[in-house]
C-alpha cells in the first residue's frame, strides 16, 4: 500500500510533497485502486444487461462511425505510450505510460467490443473503412515522433492536444447517448483526466527547468492541433452534435494548452 493510503488517517494525496505525490499518483497501486474504483462489476465498460437495447437509424449509423475513429484516437494511443515507456527519462514515467498502454488497450476493446453489440460484424474491417484521414495522419506523426525519442513534443503530442480533445469530445457525446454508449464513455473519461494530468504535470516541470523547449513544442502544436481538431469536429458533426458543442470542444483543448502558456 501507498503512503498516501497507509494507517486510518490516510493522507489527501494533493497534500503531499511534489516528489511524494509523483511516486503515489504514477504507482501502479494507485492505477489499480482507482480503475477498480469505477471498472468493478462492468463488463466490457458497462454493467451486464439481460438485453441490450436497440439503437434507432440514423443514431446508430453515426454512433458507428463516431466508435470507429475513437478507435483510431485509441490505437495511436495505445501505440503511443507503449512506445514511450522505452525513452521515459525515469522510473515513474515509465510505470506511468505503462498504465496508460493498458487503459488504451482497454478502451480500444471496449469500443470495438461496442461496434459488435451494434451489429458490426467485423469491428476492425469497420473502423479501417471509416477511419478519418485526419486521425490516421494525427496517428502518423505521433509514432514518428515517438520513433525519434522526441520525448516532449511526442508527450504534448499524446497526453495534452490528443487526450484533452478526446476528453472533451467523450463528455459531450456522453450527454446525449443511448445508456450503453454513456456508461462506456463515462469510464473512459476517467481515464483520460489521469493521462491529461500526467502530460500536463510533466510538461510544466520540464518547461521550468529547460524553457528552451517551449519553442519545440509551439511548433508541434502548430503542426497537429489543426488537423486533429478538423477531424474531431467531422467525426462530431456527424454523431449530431451541435455547432455549439463542437465549439465548447475547441475551447476546452485551448484551455489546456494554455494551462502550459500556449496560446
Amino acid at each position: 500500500m501507498t503512503a498516501a493510503r497507509k494507517g486510518a488517517a490516510a493522507v489527501e494525496v494533493h497534500d503531499l510533497e511534489p516528489d511524494q505525490f509523483l511516486e503515489e499518483v504514477h504507482s501502479f497501486e494507485f492505477w489499480f485502486e482507482a480503475v477498480d474504483g469505477y471498472l468493478g462489476g462492468l463488463t466490457y465498460g458497462h454493467a451486464p444487461a439481460a438485453y441490450l437495447p436497440a439503437v434507432a437509424e440514423p443514431d446508430r449509423s453515426r454512433l458507428i462511425t463516431a466508435l470507429c475513429n475513437y478507435c483510431v484516437g485509441e490505437t495511436a494511443a495505445l501505440e503511443g505510450a507503449s512506445g514511450l515507456v522505452a525513452i521515459a527519462p525515469n522510473r515513474l514515467s515509465k510505470i506511468f505510460l505503462a498504465t496508460q498502454a493498458v487503459d488504451e488497450a482497454r478502451h480500444v476493446e471496449v469500443f470495438l467490443h461496442r461496434l459488435k453489440e451494434l451489429g458490426v460484424k467485423d469491428p476492425e474491417a469497420e473502423v479501417n473503412r471509416q477511419a478519418s484521414p485526419g486521425l490516421l495522419q494525427f496517428k502518423r506523426r505521433l509514432l514518428e515522433l515517438v520513433a525519434g525519442k522526441d520525448w516532449e513534443a511526442a508527450i504534448f503530442a499524446q497526453n495534452v492536444i490528443l487526450e484533452a480533445l478526446e476528453y472533451t469530445v467523450f463528455q459531450s457525446h456522453a450527454r446525449d447517448a443511448d445508456p450503453i454508449t454513456r456508461e462506456v464513455l463515462q469510464g473512459v473519461i476517467k481515464d483520460e483526466r489521469r493521462h491529461i494530468g500526467f502530460g500536463e504535470n510533466e510538461l510544466g516541470r520540464r518547461l521550468k527547468q529547460s524553457p528552451h523547449i517551449r519553442a519545440r513544442i509551439g511548433e508541434v502544436k502548430r503542426e497537429l492541433d489543426r488537423v486533429l481538431l478538423d477531424a474531431v469536429e467531422d467525426t462530431m458533426r456527424l454523431v449530431g452534435t451541435s455547432a455549439d458543442e463542437r465549439h465548447q470542444v475547441v475551447r476546452s483543448y485551448l484551455d489546456a494548452v494554455g494551462r502550459l502558456g500556449f496560446a
